[in-house]
């Protein structure tokens, strides 16, 4: 078994899937992947279960219904932590977060830092075929949440991360109250109560390639509402 579990959650990522497992196994020798699946209509699980079959760094979890990004996640946490993992990845399935950053993300992890955040707003980091419209409503909601949680942290909804274990045991897993967009400033700033530090790296995120967008206007309102819930309650 490898040190670290990259998470990748799908759902109608059948597109995606094989080449995204493909890339981040070449990325770096020391990840294994997990494929955690929505039960998608398209049938990304049953790709994901012919890579299984046939590469031993992949594993894949199958959940009966779909329950919103932070849920499968919160699943495959569980899942990671008690297979033994040090260290836990997430990653998008759509090549926004491209493979290529995998071994820095683990390295920063590995040489002490308790969570590393690939960033796309600090120097090096940045987008790539976004609208003027996604980017305000991006750098926007995480000034929005920064100033009204009182940290540093530059990229707070960013889902490109690395977890040390102890992060994760730390944080009541089963007091996350997120599901969608919201999940990632919820995590970050839940890390940085308990005292842990959080490292950023730059990144540039691309919009995905190919499939439809996740985001919708109730997992954005989602994300306005729970910055208030999370500084008033951790």
């Amino acid at each position: 078994m490898n040190p670290a579990l990259v998470c990748i959650p799908t759902y109608n990522e059948r597109d995606n899937v094989e080449a995204i497992v493909d890339a981040a196994l070449k990325a770096d020798p020391r990840l294994d992947i997990l494929v955690v699946d929505d039960n998608s209509p398209d049938g990304t699980g049953q790709v994901a279960d012919a890579l299984a079959a046939k590469e031993p760094r992949v594993k894949v979890l199958h959940r009966e219904k779909k329950e919103g990004l932070g849920k499968a996640y919160l699943h495959a946490f569980r899942w990671a932590l008690e297979h033994g993992y040090q260290y836990v990845i997430e990653m998008d399935a759509d090549f926004s977060h491209d493979p290529k950053y995998l071994p820095r993300l683990l390295d920063e992890a590995m040489g002490g830092a308790d969570l590393v955040l690939g960033s796309r707003y600090v120097k090096g980091g940045g987008t790539v075929n976004w609208g003027v419209g996604r980017q305000i409503v991006s750098r926007g909601g995480s000034l929005y949440a920064r100033t009204i949680l009182g940290v540093n942290v530059r990229d707070l909804t960013g889902g490109f991360k690395c977890f040390n274990r102890r992060v994760l045991e730390a944080i009541d897993l089963n007091q996350v109250q997120s599901s969608g967009y919201a999940f990632q400033i919820e995590l970050t700033y839940r890390t940085l109560k308990k005292g842990f530090t959080v490292r950023e790296i730059p990144i540039v995120f691309e919009d995905r390639r190919v499939g439809q967008s996740k985001m919708s206007r109730k997992i954005f309102l989602e994300a306005l509402t729970m910055v208030w819930k999370l500084r008033l309650t951790v």
